[in-house]
């Protein structure tokens, strides 16, 4: 059974599934066979897939698969793999089923006037090699966002294009080894920096759980957005030597990663007074704990975050500057 369905899983996900796909399947097992179900687990399917540990019966086959299909890296061209960056012209993971320019025309006019979420999904994917080109376009960059407007109001496109370009396994990476251990290597290093009474609040909130943390008089962010800013301290620029360049401190530089706003105050308010023309998320609710909704903005733009969790829209955050960096040029 393990084996059929983790066939399926990458049939349709590629080689490395989505962890809500595991944590979906695992979910879909016990439901049809209760007897399987784990009496000990928090969620009762951990022998199937366990999110925290990356383990279980589903997680142990995929690896399995994964290291039988590993794609080869361009051994003629050795150095290619040595340059990177979010503007480099790669070769296209997905080409399938791609439209030429005047398809690509047709199929947006479709999407502005659809509100089929599938419909839109599927142009999107088809349009992606003409997206690109305006991606790598000096002039054409700058208006992503209008000729494919459905990045403000769809969920899921930037995590689809990113998957696209850079493809499934690499898309998972940050949700499946953050929480199982680089944010534990983050907080241990941040113990070993010199205390500042701001690294001390993000410290002691990266250390909390959900429950501790609603005890604590004012946590300054959740665990996840917290362990992450700690990598503002560890990886905090250095003296470059030139005169007449201004370092921004590490409160700065957290301003320009995540803002929080109030849900009873209005965000088009926010974003005609906010100048950042960066990416950054802004994380909408009735304190910086309890947050409801996360977007990504970019150049006074919404884009609605696809899943509501801190960790997933940091994520979110890292693909869009990979994806739209031209946008905020």
């Amino acid at each position: 059974m393990v084996n059929i369905l983790v066939a399926h899983m990458m049939e349709t996900e590629g080689r490395v599934p989505h962890r809500l796909t595991k944590q979906k399947y695992g979910l879909g097992i016990i439901t049809l066979f209760p007897s399987l179900r784990d009496p000990q687990g928090r969620t009762g399917y951990e022998h199937f897939y366990d999110g925290q540990k990356n383990t279980g019966f589903l997680s142990w086959r995929l690896k399995t698969v994964q290291r039988g299909t590993r794609p080869s890296g361009n051994k003629e061209d050795p150095k290619t793999e040595e340059k990177g960056g979010p503007l480099l012209d790669r070769q296209l993971c997905y080409q399938e089923h791609q439209l030429d320019n005047d398809q690509s025309v047709e199929a947006i006019s479709l999407m502005n006037h659809t509100s089929e979420r599938e419909v839109i999904m599927q142009k999107m994917k088809a349009t992606f090699e003409y997206r690109q080109r305006l991606v790598h376009d000096p002039e054409g960059s700058t208006t992503i966002l209008s000729v494919f407007p459905r990045f403000l109001d769809t969920k899921g496109l930037i995590f689809q294009d990113f998957t696209l370009l850079f493809g499934s396994e690499t898309a998972s990476r940050l949700l499946e080894r953050w929480p199982t251990g680089f944010k534990a290597k983050v907080i241990r290093l941040g113990e070993t920096l010199t205390p500042t009474p701001l690294l001390k609040r993000l410290l002691s909130s990266a250390k909390q759980s959900k429950e501790s943390s609603e005890a604590q008089d004012s946590p300054e962010w959740d665990s996840d957005i917290s362990s992450f800013l700690l990598l503002l301290h560890l990886l905090s620029p250095q003296a470059s030597g030139r005169k007449k360049i201004q370092r921004i401190s590490i409160s700065q530089a957290i301003d320009h990663l995540v803002v929080f706003h109030k849900a009873c105050r209005s965000i088009q308010e926010h974003l005609e007074l906010e100048e950042n023309r960066q990416p950054y998320i802004l994380a909408s609710g009735s304190s910086k704990e309890a947050i409801s909704h996360y977007f990504i903005v970019v150049d006074k733009k919404l884009i609605p975050c696809q899943e509501s969790s801190s960790l997933a829209a940091i994520d979110e955050l890292f693909k869009s500057n990979s994806r739209l960096i031209s946008l905020a040029r």
